[in-house]
């Protein structure tokens, strides 16, 4: 994979989980409280559903952070993969099928650019190295 191609997908990808942190973590509280409301009728208890929707918006801002510079690419990239599995399955869970399409797109691309992380030049990673 060209290397400018590989750093404009990570670049768009670490945006995209940037901004969806970035704007709900100043309405935490909002966010939460609708996360939780919408697993009411589902199979996850609430002692799980609560601290998940407190770390999602941290989590994925600090995932966008370092895909958008590059740094721990690798690592964060499985995190950001793990992050899409969870949020898919509690997704199928209160049966969100319309917001499924999104995070498997996003779990794509996070496959994506980990199958070609030798392509990751254009990135603090290999600065540092």
């Amino acid at each position: 994979m060209n290397t400018t191609v590989y750093f404009l997908l990570r670049l768009a990808i670490g945006a995209s989980m940037f901004g969806h942190g970035l704007v709900r973590i100043p309405k935490l509280q909002v966010f939460s409280s609708w996360m939780v409301g919408s697993f009411e009728k589902s199979l996850l208890p609430k002692f799980l559903v609560i601290p998940f929707s407190y770390s999602l918006p941290i989590a994925e801002l600090i995932i966008g952070l370092l895909l958008s510079f590059g740094l721990f690419t690798k690592p964060t990239l499985v995190a950001a993969g793990i992050v899409m599995v969870i949020l898919v399955f509690g997704t199928a869970l209160i049966e969100n099928w319309e917001a499924i399409p999104s995070q498997l797109i996003h779990a794509a691309f996070f496959a994506l650019l980990l199958q070609f992380i030798v392509s990751n030049t254009i990135s603090l990673d290999s600065l540092i190295k």
